[in-house]
């Protein structure tokens, strides 16, 4: 009684709604408990469900959204300060109309059908929300619920058949599942026939999903100089990277990666630099990728700066060079600048915005016969459309250059590198994720870890034997297909539900009676009696 008194409170009820949809954060690195997140929502799925009405429901889901969404960037506060609670309370919006939806199918008595209901479409609505997150614009999909499985093998198969959508789908299903399971004894049986249903789906994906064939090994070498701060720190993070890349001689490599940013000149205007980074490259005995943030011009003759994937050779640049599409809002960019500049005081938000670049693109090294390498900068490794595009286009071995200086010592580090499990897994490709600082690791073509990485207190280079692969997985044939199939069954449901509620409802009388008709003025006149009443009894007055 005590707690429903003080869940009734809504300073209570909404600390706590705060405090529920954070609790998937703990299953992501660095954390990393990953079992915990098929049952980290059913606190935030109970408390929706016991909202007196819609209006309450929706508040408790807002505010569980911004809890989630403010725990999985949490990170970004010393950047952004006050201002991250703001964006969080923003996109918490989405999670309103996800606790209608919960509402309306897990309050009160639960009936098998809407328990049925319940597993399939609570999952949909959810993974709507994650999709209209992941636009670039709204900070991109960090945080997908599916990503917290990146070393789990069924999930990572389960990935390679619908990407991580299909991950993030299992887990809100489960969850949904069991939070009937607790409180819906009418619809356990349809509960743990669903989650039955799930393992044995996991089960089959195991066993029948087509995996890509091995095809050969290459040989790749990251680079990662650490943090150099201070006066002289572009200088001295370029001669750090050249120290360790000499290193690297003898080592028989097809490749040499180095992180985002390693580079604080263009090499085009720079011919000294070029020699120094052609000088590597002969001495290594392969070429170098490196990654360039400065001002420079594109090949349609636009000059600002860029963040560039430029490939070095024993010649000099071979001409290959990728330049960032996907911009982090506010680190590299300004959304609205005339609007919102006002945030380049408040925190470490760019006081110039980068230019993007124009489509993707692969490098085949000239050292490297029959490689071809797909690279991504940073943050598009979250992107998965952009990973399936590069292997679409031939890409055999992904890379991502990434740098995260500024949340050295939070869970960012650790989180990004993941990413690279799923990429992997996704498109049957595997992936080098190289930093300049953080946490440097390589996957295999089924999302599998190879060798150590390098942490976020490592200065240094190591060589890793990287699997390549040929043939495709299902999501890159198939593309973004559980997206597509939410999205129907939430249309589905809504129109069935629209129509249910709009049609009028017959009135139907009672098997052998005539229903009793009460005038408008029943004060004066007496109900009427059905014809299987006893006839009137006379009794003295």
């Amino acid at each position: 009684m005590r707690g429903d008194r003080i869940l009734g409170s809504p300073l209570w009820r909404g600390g706590a709604a705060l405090l529920a949809g954070a609790l998937p954060a703990l299953a992501f690195p660095a954390p990393g408990l990953w079992w915990f997140a098929y049952v980290a929502l059913v606190p935030l799925l109970l408390l929706i469900r016991s909202a007196g009405t819609g209006r309450r429901a929706a508040l408790d889901s807002w505010l569980g959204g911004t809890g989630y969404m403010l725990a999985v960037h949490h990170w970004l506060m010393p950047s952004l300060h006050v201002f991250i609670v703001v964006l969080a309370a923003l996109l918490g919006l989405l999670w309103a109309p996800w606790g209608l939806l919960v509402s309306r199918l897990l309050r009160g008595r639960v009936s098998g059908v809407r328990a049925v209901a319940a597993v399939t479409v609570v999952p949909c609505g959810w993974l709507m929300i994650e999709t209209v997150r992941s636009w670039e614009g709204l900070g991109g999909p960090w945080g997908l619920l599916g990503a917290s499985q990146w070393q789990v093998p069924p999930a990572l198969r389960l990935a390679s058949v619908g990407g991580v959508w299909l991950v993030s789908l299992l887990v809100v299903g489960v969850n949904t599942a069991l939070a009937l399971l607790f409180t819906a004894p009418s619809a356990r049986v349809p509960a743990v026939v669903a989650l039955v249903a799930g393992a044995v789906a996991v089960g089959a994906v195991w066993v029948w999903a087509p995996q890509p064939e091995r095809a050969g090994t290459v040989r790749i070498a990251v680079v990662q100089p650490g943090v150099v701060e201070g006066p002289g720190s572009v200088q001295r993070r370029l001669a750090r990277s050249e120290e360790l890349t000499r290193s690297l001689a003898g080592r028989d490599l097809d490749l040499v990666v180095w992180g985002e940013s390693s580079v604080g000149v263009d090499p085009a205007r720079r011919p000294d630099v070029t020699a120094r980074l052609a000088a590597l490259s002969r001495l290594v005995g392969a070429d170098v990728l490196v990654n360039v943030d400065a001002r420079q011009t594109d090949g349609a003759g636009r000059t600002g700066i860029f963040k560039s994937a430029v490939l070095v050779g024993p010649q000099g640049l071979t001409g290959d060079r990728y330049d960032k599409m996907r911009l982090v809002p506010f680190g590299e960019y300004v959304p609205a600048r005339s609007a919102l500049g006002w945030a380049t005081s408040m925190g470490k938000a760019a006081g110039e915005d980068r230019l993007r670049g124009t489509g993707p693109v692969t490098m085949a090294p000239p050292g490297a016969h029959g490689l071809r390498i797909g690279p991504l900068v940073c943050f598009e490794s979250a992107f998965p459309d952009m990973s399936r595009r590069l292997t679409r286009d031939g890409a055999l071995v992904l890379i991502a250059q990434s740098s995260t200086s500024s949340f050295q010592h939070g869970w960012a580090p650790g989180q990004h590198a993941s990413l690279g499990a799923l990429r992997a897994a996704e498109n049957g490709r595997p992936m080098v994720h190289a930093t300049l600082t953080g946490v440097s690791a390589v996957y295999g073509p089924q999302g599998q870890r190879l060798g150590a990485p390098l942490g976020t207190d490592t200065s240094g280079a190591a060589v890793y034997g990287v699997p390549l692969a040929r043939g495709t997985t299902l999501y890159v044939r198939l593309g973004d297909w559980p997206l597509y199939g939410a999205l129907g069954v939430l249309a589905a449901f809504c129109a069935f539900a629209g129509i249910r509620d709009v049609r009028p409802r017959e009135r139907t009388a009672p098997s052998g009676a005539v229903a009793a008709v009460v005038p408008a003025d029943a004060g004066s006149v007496g109900s009427a009696r059905t014809a299987e009443e006893e006839p009137r009894k006379s009794a003295p007055q």
